[in-house]
């Protein structure tokens, strides 16, 4: 297929216009070559990559987008689609083809691409789909970028981030998963809801499972820095843990609701996988809740496994994984996530 991005020649000659156009200056040098050129790739076109990719442009996180979907004809749409709008956007090249090669040389590669959720579907029955869509995406991907960080975003993300882990042969933090940094962002919105205060004021982490056996961190939740729990039985304020659990089901039950209303999820997790490109591109070291290599973390011995945890992100990836407090009943949830996890990922075999 044809690929466009920003070209500075016209006419079937090929007429460079950069040296008719600017008239150089005396005594200059190179670029300096400590100046970073930054490439993303995005595989998969649908909904949640075009919502990736346009909150990548708009926050000015790239110098070169390439984008890649084994459908031509929307792939070239999406990409002049977006080309069009280089008078609205920071000065970014965007490139789209069908071929792997255009993703060389990316800093970071983002997996979207999969079969789409339906309705009522647990995130865990779309694995067999999307296996083996995995099996032609991973490998080219690392033969053409060795150094870049692979990031899933396709569910159900954990059990397709250990393949892509095992696909790629990368070492563990430069393989990451979405996980539940978008379930966070919804549980601090819902708290901050609750208490009508800024949901940027909540600390509050899901973690284990993106999807139905996740685990709702309550006894580290913090408001302003005022831990919740420990303040209320402190001032003896009674709460319900019924109240709680009907939070955290309102977390796991809102992708469906999204799901059942508008047939599909895009801008929510398009900020979010934003928000984990902006921590490793921009070497930023913040605290994410992301699907990484929970082996050795509360107990979990029994296999590879990746779970989500808070961990700290910038450009090697993986940075470490904070030491966050569980009591008894949170890690015993998180090895039962992850037993949920290990049980199907036992069955495929890599």
């Amino acid at each position: 297929m044809h690929k466009s991005g920003s070209a500075s020649t016209l006419g079937p000659d090929g007429l460079d216009l950069t040296q008719a156009f600017f008239k150089p200056i005396q005594q200059t040098a190179p670029p300096s070559p400590t100046k970073r050129h930054t490439k993303v790739s995005v595989v998969g076109v649908g909904n949640v990559g075009m919502a990736i990719a346009q909150t990548i442009l708009t926050q000015d996180l790239v110098d070169e987008l390439a984008l890649v979907d084994v459908n031509a004809d929307k792939l070239r749409g999406e990409m002049l689609d977006l080309q069009h709008a280089a008078a609205f956007l920071p000065r970014t090249k965007i490139h789209a083809s069908v071929d792997y090669a255009i993703t060389a040389g990316s800093d970071l590669c983002i997996i979207t691409a999969g079969a789409r959720q339906n309705p009522g579907e647990s995130r865990l029955n779309l694995l067999h789909r999307n296996v083996a869509l995995f099996s032609h995406i991973v490998p080219p991907l690392a033969k053409y970028s060795p150094d870049s960080i692979l990031m899933v975003v396709s569910n159900p993300v954990d059990i397709l981030t250990y393949v892509a882990w095992k696909l790629s042969k990368f070492p563990s933090n430069r393989v990451i998963g979405s996980g539940t940094n978008l379930d966070s962002s919804r549980f601090r919105f819902l708290i901050a809801d609750h208490l009508d205060v800024n949901a940027q004021d909540v600390q509050a982490f899901i973690v284990g499972e993106h999807g139905d056996s996740s685990v709702a961190l309550w006894s580290s939740i913090s408001v302003g820095g005022v831990p919740v729990l420990s303040f209320l039985e402190k001032q003896q304020i009674a709460y319900e843990k019924e109240t709680l659990e009907n939070i955290h089901k309102a977390v796991i039950d809102s992708a469906y609701e999204v799901i059942s209303l508008k047939g599909y999820t895009s801008w929510a997790i398009g900020y979010s996988v934003a928000s984990l490109a902006r921590s490793i591109l921009r070497n930023q070291r913040r605290i994410h809740p992301v699907s990484v290599l929970a082996k050795g973390f509360y107990g979990i011995e029994g296999g590879d496994v990746f779970l989500s945890l808070p961990a700290q992100l910038g450009r090697g990836g993986i940075l470490g994984v904070t030491n966050v407090h569980l009591t008894d009943e949170e890690e015993q949830r998180f090895r039962d996530s992850a037993n949920t996890i290990l049980e199907l990922q036992n069955q495929l075999g890599l």
